[in-house]
């Protein structure tokens, strides 16, 4: 055995240390490299094999190779001139072509080895029994189907003659004639019949190197032939439902090949068989995906998909189901319907349910949650207001729910079966603003459309209309809304004619309207006519107790927007929600909500504290100077100033004393809840 040292231990010496190491021939003695830590030094001491950070020092032991893998002309130089002359020095050039050859050696062994344990499984897997023969007659294999047929073990008859086995076989003759037997009787020893195949086998040189036979047991081949009689049987059958039906029929196969179409199909999308038949499923697809493969990939069928198919683009709807044969998927049948007039017909009904589901409100009284004082009021108030034709303003912050409150007011009054067309007046161009409210005639502007055009006014007539963000209009537009408020007509723009109309108004906004007065901004007696039905949306920080209630209504049209399928939320995630002041309102809330459930994992079916993202920390509420008594004349300010001073200041310490609650602070001071939110706003508190 040859005694071997390894100087260098990066990858090429670990590569060699591990190839040495399989080997009987070579004993690895010492491993060396002045890295304690390099990974070929590792690997020698999981091997127990001796290493040393200074080579010199195995030069000490007796060796016969040393293989120098550092790659260093100089320690290859001093490790020449040190070692003994019997000592073979290998340089890492040799040692790499060493590596190569080892590894090829490996790679061709396991490749022969998987190619025999996959030919072997092969054949053991099949179902016909199979015998091979080398030149001399002499069995050479014998797979499990054989010893099932034969009731004979594989050890008892590898290696024997085929004439010992089975007299009167016939695999010697074909080895002689060279020619194949198909489809043979005979008989055992033992009285079994098969039925078999004899086939000679033939090398590269069209030399006769022995010969091997398929069989199976005489009675599975006779049920096997049975059964494919009534198997052309129920084919022919179905070959002729299939030709004769009114409906297009096409199969493919499990890659989604076409493998059967009928005339019907033909007659449909202008294809014929030799255009797609064995050709891929998408074949007959002038628009859409391939539903067929769709089925495949899934194993589920779809209905009623709209589709596009054929050089003629007929427009049909198709339903295809996967064809499963003892739980194994062998393809899918798909059934076109030549509906193209119909389809027309629905699509056109679809487009008027849009547009009938954007001229109604959806929401109504019970969609609006929360049971707090300041929700109390305004819903009473917009109950009130439902019953009456009066103009009604809403307001409050951005997110509050104005948006719900006229849904709900148009729902409860006696218009409900009439049109609702919301309008967001900051969201259209001031250009073509005053056209979409009061639409335009003929000829009104270059562009315009031929006959004119119906504002959003006139389409609403005997309905409602909402119009969100009032304080956006412009001073022009704000004139001609006052027109319509007064005299209950519309002029459309570049036309003469008034034009009647009959509709509730409900505005919106969440800006300070009175500071707009102040500014020029809005028209004061815009203000008058639209202020006559105020209705004030309390902001949600101002009623936290209503939290959990939204909570849950939010949660459960989260599950129906993305399909989960959250229970509920616990009272810590809640309370980490309650100390937040909510600048975004309900909106905020249900956009918090939304990105919990998003993140939550499928299992997870409560929303806890920890899914609740950390909110920035409330800003404390400045503490206002709490006055004990009037604070007395100043001089310079009138008497009016001073009094709204001294209410301002007695009002902020109710509040202080009943921590914030205004039900509690407008009982105190012995005020309505509604006045007190009067005097908030007009002391802008």
């Amino acid at each position: 055995m040859q005694k071997v040292m390894i100087v260098g231990g990066g990858v090429g010496g670990t590569t060699v240390l591990k190839l040495l190491s399989e080997s009987e021939v070579f004993s690895i003695v010492c491993m060396a490299d002045k890295n304690e830590s390099a990974e070929g030094m590792l690997a020698a001491k999981e091997r127990g094999i001796p290493s040393v950070t200074n080579w010199s020092l195995g030069l000490e032991r007796d060796l016969d190779i040393i293989f120098d893998t550092t790659g260093d002309p100089s320690v290859y130089k001093r490790i020449k001139r040190d070692m003994d002359e019997q000592t073979i020095l290998i340089p890492g050039s040799v040692a790499l072509i060493m590596t190569k050859l080892f590894e090829e050696k490996n790679r061709l062994i396991s490749k022969l080895e998987n190619t025999s344990a996959k030919m072997d499984l092969i054949l053991n897997t099949t179902s016909e029994g199979m015998v091979v023969i080398d030149h001399g007659g002499f069995i050479i294999m014998f797979n499990d189907s054989a010893e099932r047929a034969t009731d004979t073990k594989r050890e008892d008859v590898i290696g024997r003659h085929i004439k010992d086995f089975i007299p009167s076989t016939g695999l010697l003759r074909v080895m002689q004639t060279n020619q194949k037997e198909v489809n043979q009787e005979i008989t055992l020893s033992n009285g079994m019949e098969l039925i078999t195949t004899r086939i000679p086998l033939v090398n590269a040189d069209k030399e006769i190197i022995g010969a091997f036979s398929v069989f199976r047991n005489k009675t599975e081949a006779v049920q096997l032939a049975e059964q494919i009689t009534d198997l052309k049987e129920i084919q022919t059958m179905l070959q002729a439902i299939i030709q004769s039906s009114d409906e297009a029929i096409s199969v493919v196969d499990d890659q989604g090949r076409g493998l059967l179409i009928n005339p019907a199909y033909t007659r449909i999308t202008g294809l014929t068989k030799t255009q797609v038949i064995g050709k891929p499923a998408s074949i007959d697809i002038y628009e859409g995906e391939s539903m067929h493969m769709k089925v495949l990939q899934t194993k589920k069928p779809v209905r009623g998909v709209n589709m596009r198919v054929g050089p003629k683009h007929k427009e049909v709807i198709v339903n295809v189901a996967p064809i499963i044969v003892d739980g194994c998927l062998k393809g899918s049948v798909g059934v076109i319907h030549d509906v193209s007039e119909i389809q027309a017909l629905t699509h056109e009904l679809n487009r008027a349910r849009q547009i009938i589901r954007t001229l109604q409100a959806k929401y109504s009284f019970d969609d609006i949650i929360g049971a707090s004082e300041e929700m109390k009021l305004p819903i009473e108030q917009a109950k009130l207001s439902a019953r009456t034709p009066a103009t009604v303003l809403l307001r409050g912050e951005s997110g509050t729910g104005k948006e719900l409150f006229a849904h709900a007011i148009h729902n409860a009054s006696d218009r409900k079966f009439n049109k609702f067309v919301r309008v967001n007046c900051a969201a259209i161009s001031e250009s073509l603003l005053e056209s979409e409210l009061f639409g335009y005639d003929e000829g009104a502007f270059t562009g315009a459309n031929r006959g004119g055009k119906v504002g959003f006014f006139e389409e609403a007539n005997q309905g409602s209309i909402f119009l969100d963000e009032i304080g956006e209009l412009p001073a022009n537009i704000q004139a001609k809304l006052l027109r319509v408020l007064q005299e209950k007509e519309i002029v459309r723009v570049g036309g003469t004619k008034p034009i009647p109309i009959n509709v509730r108004v409900i505005a919106a906004t969440n800006i300070n309207l009175e500071e707009a007065i102040a500014n020029g901004s809005f028209r004061e007696d815009l203000y008058f006519r639209l202020n006559r039905m105020p209705i004030f949306i309390a902001p949600l920080r101002k009623r936290k107790e209503d939290l959990r209630e939204l909570a849950e209504h939010l949660i459960n049209k989260i599950n129906q927007e993305y399909g989960r399928s959250i229970e509920g939320i616990t009272a810590a995630a809640i309370h980490k929600m309650q100390i937040y002041n909510w600048p975004g309102n309900v909106r905020e809330l249900e956009n918090i909500l939304g990105r919990a459930i998003i993140f939550m994992k499928l299992n997870e079916t409560i929303i806890d504290i920890q899914h609740i993202p950390d909110f920035i920390e409330e800003i404390p509420v400045k503490q206002e100077k709490l006055l004990m008594h009037p604070s007395g004349y100043v001089s310079g300010k009138p008497l009016s100033e001073i009094i709204d001073q001294y209410e301002a200041d007695i009002i902020q310490q109710a509040f202080h004393t009943h921590k914030g609650n205004k039900t509690l602070t407008a009982k105190a001071l012995g005020i309505s809840v509604r006045n007190l939110y009067y005097k908030m706003e007009k002391l802008k508190l």
